[in-house]
């Protein structure tokens, strides 16, 4: 999720190649669904070169030279990301070849487990999601509880809806040979695709405060954290679940993260996207939704992971310049100064190493693909006169040039088709080899060159 975006739009052939190291591994994502007792693919948490399980069973925390217990094989939302890593590279590229004989299996397997994992709730008439861990892998079950996982984490739930809408988008993109061929395959009928819809429109997601979207259900009833007081006790509190065990305590049992759940939502979807996904849902999400989520989880973040830094700074990038600056400069600092003490000895932090470029790429350009819809929405941040950088786009290679009034476009005159293109809201459609200026400083001016 964190480097494919970077791969998309210049690379796209190692995005592909890495796509179909999961495709390869299907059968074994398979083979763990059913051994769980569930239908389609759940992919593993940490993969092994075959494609099972290899997540740790126990960890040593050397402050209290104990065995604690590793439960992060229950972040079945892994399984959203790579069907997720799909449809975007889809969207770029319009592979359709990749679409029809490998993405659309996997999207669907993806989709058939989600679909057998939710439990109808008669009693709120929504959909639940239970014994699951969510990014955040702090909380690995409830206070005191014998049994691993949460119910209904907000991240998993929604990935779960919004996976079940684009498996239905991909049926329709399905040749009728190749449609045919997987829905005989896959064993999914009418009624498998009625329940989609209608788990779509009906998951929960719960709730807390005012507006606070509940990290997952009964987070809004856990203690709050002295941060203050470890902080002056230790210091450095990265790893708050390895002195809270030492001490003999538990994050299970108060409203602390290691990294970006909730505010994951706000790093992989625009406000549009989600509105719509809240809408198809019947929740509401205001326009200060978003905002107010972000303050309230940063405040109870300890950031532990790189990626944090790399996902805060994205969600605040256009609204709070100076805390995006705070949490980008961190994620550069990653390997560099070894903020994790000791991690950078065991290789590189790929994802926020890419997350990083990507964060100058694509938040300069407000780049995005949906809908068959390459949309830029430029601002160029206080610190950059200008900027330049090449990508590919369904066949096309552009060059970009932005600066503060304008942004220019020059196509590379290759034999494809021509592409629809938004610029600040402004649609045309850009053919191959076209140059075109777009004024961003209120006009509606496009200039042909």
């Amino acid at each position: 999720m964190f480097i494919f975006p970077f791969f998309n739009y210049r690379l796209p052939e190692i995005t592909r190649d890495l796509l179909t190291y999961r495709y390869r591994r299907l059968g074994e994502a398979r083979a763990a669904a059913r051994a769980a007792g569930h239908r389609g693919a759940m992919f593993p948490w940490q993969s092994g070169s075959d494609g099972q399980e290899e997540t740790d069973v126990l960890n040593l925390n050397p402050r209290s030279q104990r065995w604690v217990p590793d439960n992060s094989h229950l972040e079945r939302h892994v399984g959203s990301a790579v069907a997720y890593n799909v449809w975007q590279y889809f969207e770029v590229t319009r592979d359709t070849e990749f679409l029809q004989f490998c993405g659309a299996e996997m999207i669907l397997e993806i989709a058939l487990f989600w679909s057998s994992v939710a439990i109808f709730n008669g009693e709120r008439g929504r959909y639940d999601i239970h014994g699951v861990m969510g990014p955040d892998e702090f909380h690995d079950g409830y206070p005191d509880a014998t049994a691993a996982g949460i119910n209904n984490n907000a991240y998993t739930n929604v990935m779960a809806v919004w996976v079940l809408c684009r498996a239905k988008d991909v049926i329709g993109l399905l040749s009728g040979t190749r449609r045919t061929e997987l829905m005989t395959r896959l064993d999914i009928s009418p009624n498998e695709i009625e329940r989609w819809d209608h788990i779509s429109r009906n998951m929960y997601v719960p709730f807390h405060g005012e507006g606070i979207i509940s990290q997952f259900e009964g987070y809004g009833a856990l203690n709050e954290f002295d941060w203050e007081k470890y902080r002056n006790q230790y210091g450095d509190i990265q790893r708050l679940d390895l002195i809270l065990e030492s001490e003999g305590d538990s994050p299970n049992r108060y409203k602390l993260s290691k990294q970006a759940d909730v505010v994951m939502l706000f790093y992989l979807f625009s406000s549009e996207e989600l509105g719509e996904l809240f809408a198809r849902l019947e929740y509401p999400l205001g326009y200060d939704t978003i905002p107010k989520n972000v303050a309230y989880y940063a405040e109870r973040t300890s950031n532990r992971s790189t990626l944090c830094n790399v996902v805060f700074a994205w969600v605040l990038a256009r609204s709070d310049r100076p805390g995006a600056t705070a949490y980008f400069t961190r994620a550069l600092q990653s390997d560099m100064t070894d903020i994790q003490h000791g991690t950078a000895a065991e290789g590189v932090h790929l994802g926020a190493m890419a997350g990083s470029v990507d964060q100058v790429l694509r938040v300069s350009t407000g780049i995005e693909a949906k809908g068959g819809v390459l949309l830029l929405n430029p601002q160029l941040p206080p610190e950059m006169e200008c900027f330049e950088m090449c990508i590919r786009y369904r066949g096309h290679s552009l060059e970009l040039h932005l600066t503060r009034d304008a942004l220019a476009i020059r196509g590379s005159g290759l034999d494809v088709p021509p592409i629809s293109l938004s610029v600040a809201g402004r649609m045309c459609e850009f053919a191959s080899g076209d140059a075109r200026v777009f004024q961003l400083n209120g006009k509606a001016v496009v200039k042909t060159e």
